[in-house]
């Protein structure tokens, strides 16, 4: 009997250590998945070793982040069931949308970020370096996911693959070598949560972005959920039903949603709120009910 396993690969800054980081995630994944499904919660934390972290934040950045900056404000997340009044209107605020205006611009006129504000550039400039494989670095951090995926896809076991913001580009990067260059059988299901795969900047130097017809494409996805939250930046084009309409046209993939209308990921640190983190994205019910259903699916 195959075994469902969920592979979450986080983005980009530096995180807790690999031990600390999983557990952390487990944590508040566990209660989103309880918040949409409790019975299928309690079935889930059984499984423990069924849930896989690619670490590749260290070979990335050579540091490692403090666990106790985020503990408190993880705490006060899970003791959140909603968003308040107050996090509905930062999340939707003209600060937000001036941002994602400036974002906007940098996606569709890339030699204007060096004009855009300094926190902007910074972020532009560490996705260079993964397109740009400096020092081989994406080739690095996608191996780690590879490695992870290989037996799993070979053995045709049920995963569900979760790329988190700058993670979901290495998913997908990585999905389209085992497909076209490593010709691997199997299928995954693929769960993107505040993604920048939408953006012009970031499709146009995907993994396929020059080829045309199946080989353009990723062809070992067997669903693919998009969710995005209001107020998130990152997710600059909430929808990819539009952009990756040929997947289904081509018959190699079943489905595409976008789930992003009405969503709020109301993390809160000392700068206040955070809609991009990953641990508010996990805790959303909405995120949970896809996990939920998910494992169910694959249970039965």
């Amino acid at each position: 009997m195959t075994q469902p396993y969920i592979i979450f690969v986080p983005g980009k800054n530096p995180k807790p250590s690999p031990e600390q980081h999983h557990a952390l995630l487990w944590r508040v994944l566990l209660e989103g998945v309880r918040r949409a499904e409790p019975l299928i919660a309690d079935n889930l934390s059984q499984h423990i070793d069924n849930f896989k972290l690619i670490a590749w934040n260290y070979i990335y950045y050579h540091v490692t982040k403090d666990i106790n900056r985020d503990l408190p404000w993880i705490d006060a997340l899970l003791n959140q069931h909603c968003p308040t009044e107050q996090d509905i209107k930062d999340a939707t605020a003209t600060h937000k949308k001036l941002i994602r205006l400036l974002y906007s611009i940098g996606d569709h006129f890339p030699f204007l970020i060096k004009l855009l504000p300094s926190e902007l550039q910074s972020i532009a400039e560490e996705t260079q370096r993964y397109f740009k494989n400096k020092n081989n670095i994406a080739c690095d951090v996608r191996e780690i996911l590879k490695q992870e995926l290989r037996p799993l896809l070979d053995s045709t076991e049920q995963v569900l693959l979760i790329g988190h913001s700058m993670g979901s580009v290495i998913a997908y990067d990585v999905l389209w070598e085992l497909s076209h260059i490593e010709n691997l059988p199997g299928k995954i299901d693929f769960l993107t949560i505040g993604s920048p795969l939408g953006m012009n900047y970031v499709q146009h130097r995907l993994m396929g972005n020059n080829y045309s017809g199946r080989k353009k494409y990723p062809t070992n996805i067997r669903n693919w959920i998009n969710i995005s939250a209001e107020g998130d930046v990152t997710a600059l084009d909430l929808i990819f039903s539009d952009d990756f309409s040929e997947m289904r046209e081509l018959n190699i993939i079943e489905s595409i949603e976008d789930h992003c209308e009405g969503i709020y990921n109301f993390f809160h640190n000392d700068k206040g709120l955070n809609c991009h983190r990953s641990y508010g994205y996990l805790v959303n019910p909405a995120v949970g009910k896809v996990i939920a259903d998910w494992w169910q699916h694959s249970n039965s």
